[in-house]
């Protein structure tokens, strides 16, 4: 695997973290209500908007050190 392909896989990833985090805190009808206090697609959001956003922020991290190392 080429390191564009890796690096751009990578971003990929990112991207799709970042949306399932704000996914997870979309109105949404419920038999739960999250800690905001309102129905949302995830019953335990905002935390797991967080978790995703960090996970998000390891992978872009990952990626930004294959980059320093490639140049």
């Amino acid at each position: 695997m080429s390191d564009k392909t890796r690096i751009g896989g990578l971003l990929v990833l990112v991207w799709i973290f970042i949306v399932l985090s704000v996914s997870t805190m979309l109105p949404f009808s419920a038999s739960k209500t999250n800690d905001l206090s309102y129905y949302s697609l995830c019953p335990f959001a905002p935390w797991s908007s967080l978790a995703l956003l960090f996970v998000a922020g390891v992978i872009w991290a990952i990626r930004n050190y294959l980059l320093t190392r490639i140049q």
